[in-house]
């Protein structure tokens, strides 16, 4: 009798995926490319519906992944091989609470909905985790008025 084998993300630690697996992980949901704001008082992350540049705001996806630092050099790049864990919390809390990558380092598994769990790369759309069709560009909003867009609060 074959043993179960667990899935990737459940047998490996962030550090431990290879490239293909970490790109994987991502659910196309878009939520880390829009703008946050951050609260000074507290430290709180708040999203905005208020998208970078480069989304793509219907499909929520990079409009040029491979290049996107040449033209966003803010845009936080996470990379395979990254040391995320519970203890570093604090330091990737403007991740949201769906994203896989936060979710595999605080040992959770991913949610029904994950493309890697239904096999369905618009189950996030559907479930409307992400904000396709709802996000404006950056390009399209005075950075002044993004505090009237907020929608939720991070970490």
């Amino acid at each position: 009798m074959a043993a179960k084998v667990e899935p990737f993300w459940k047998r490996k630690t962030l550090a431990e995926l290879d490239h293909d697996e970490w790109e994987s992980l991502c659910d196309g949901c878009g939520l880390c490319c829009l703008q946050k704001l951050e609260d000074e008082d507290d430290g709180s992350v708040y999203y905005t519906r208020i998208a970078c540049k480069l989304l793509d705001l219907e499909t929520c996806r990079c409009r040029d992944y491979p290049n996107r630092r040449q033209f966003v050099p803010d845009c936080i790049q996470l990379t395979p091989g990254i040391q995320l864990t519970p203890g570093q919390a604090s330091e990737f809390r403007w991740l949201p609470p769906t994203c896989a990558y936060r979710l595999v380092a605080e040992g959770l598994d991913l949610p029904p909905w994950h493309p890697l769990v239904c096999g369905d790369p618009q189950a996030v759309h559907k479930a409307g985790i992400s904000q396709a069709g709802r996000m404006l560009s950056e390009n399209a909003v005075s950075e002044d008025d993004w505090e009237d867009y907020m929608i939720f609060r991070a970490g």
